[in-house]
């Protein structure tokens, strides 16, 4: 099984916080989010498990560190690569599957939830 592809890939999907950071860079009209920004939006990921997710999904490319050195101190912010925006659909796939068999919510029903902006 340490070939499957499927398998492969929930290695580093399936770990906590790690959809919910993509969807996070995803969501509204500003792509390019800080730490303490992401931190405030996910609302209970602690600093430590944020920090080694953000180095994980950059490592595997599905996003971006982008820091800023001509301000004091230096300012990052993260953003999704071409294949985690790919992802997305995958996420969206997620969401019509848990509306089809799990969840009656009539926002998420909508062509773009207010929530997950999907």
């Amino acid at each position: 099984m340490k070939n499957c592809t499927v398998y492969k890939t929930m290695n580093i999907m399936g770990k906590r916080w790690t959809i919910h950071i993509l969807l996070e860079l995803h969501k509204g009209d500003k792509k390019e989010k800080g730490f303490n920004e992401l931190k405030r939006k996910l609302g209970g990921v602690t600093p430590r498990i944020l920090s080694a997710r953000l180095v994980e999904l950059e490592s595997e490319g599905l996003i971006i560190k982008q820091t800023d050195h001509s301000k004091v101190p230096g300012r990052s912010e993260y953003f999704l690569t071409e294949s985690g925006e790919d992802f997305i659909q995958v996420i969206q796939g997620i969401k019509k599957w848990g509306t089809k068999w799990k969840f009656k919510n009539s926002e998420c029903d909508r062509s773009v939830c207010k929530y997950c902006d999907l």
